[in-house]
C-alpha cells in the first residue's frame, strides 16, 4: 500500500500539478497586486468613488451591492491584465520562435469509412481499405 502511494506521489503529472499550483498562487499574488496598486488607483484618479460603500436598504436589510460591483470590476481588470500583459506577449513570442512551417497536405476521403486521409495514401490508416 505504501509502495503504491509513493508511486502515485512521485508520478510526473502529480509533481507538475503541485508545481503549477504553487507558481499559479505566486503569479496570482503578482497580478492581484498589480490590479490593486496600479490599475485600481488609475481608475480611481478619473473621479470614480469607492464602490464598496454603495448600499441599499430593503425592509431593514442592508445590501452592500458595492462589494459585488468591486468584485466584478476586479475580475474584469485581472482578466484584462493577464490577457494584455501575459497572453498577448507570450503569443507574440511563440509566433516569432516558431520554426516549423504549417503542414497543409492535400487530403481525400476514404471510400469505406469516410475518414480524411492524405491524398497520396494507398491504404486508409483507419480501416486499412485500399484506396
Amino acid at each position: 500500500m505504501l509502495k503504491e502511494f509513493r508511486a502515485f506521489i512521485l508520478r510526473g503529472n502529480v509533481v507538475d500539478l503541485a508545481v503549477g499550483i504553487v507558481i499559479g498562487a505566486a503569479f496570482g499574488a503578482i497580478v492581484t497586486s498589480f490590479v490593486d496598486h496600479i490599475l485600481s488607483p488609475l481608475i480611481g484618479s478619473l473621479g470614480a468613488q469607492d464602490l464598496g460603500k454603495l448600499t441599499l436598504t430593503l425592509n431593514g436589510v442592508k445590501l452592500v451591492y458595492g462589494q459585488v460591483l468591486n468584485a466584478i470590476l476586479s475580475f474584469v481588470m485581472i482578466g484584462a491584465a493577464i490577457f494584455f500583459f501575459v497572453v498577448k506577449p507570450v503569443n507574440l513570442l511563440m509566433a516569432r520562435l516558431k520554426t516549423e512551417p504549417d503542414v497543409d497536405s492535400p487530403t481525400k476521403t476514404c471510400t469505406e469509412c469516410v475518414s480524411s486521409i492524405p491524398a497520396a495514401a494507398k491504404r486508409c490508416a483507419f480501416c486499412t481499405s485500399p484506396q
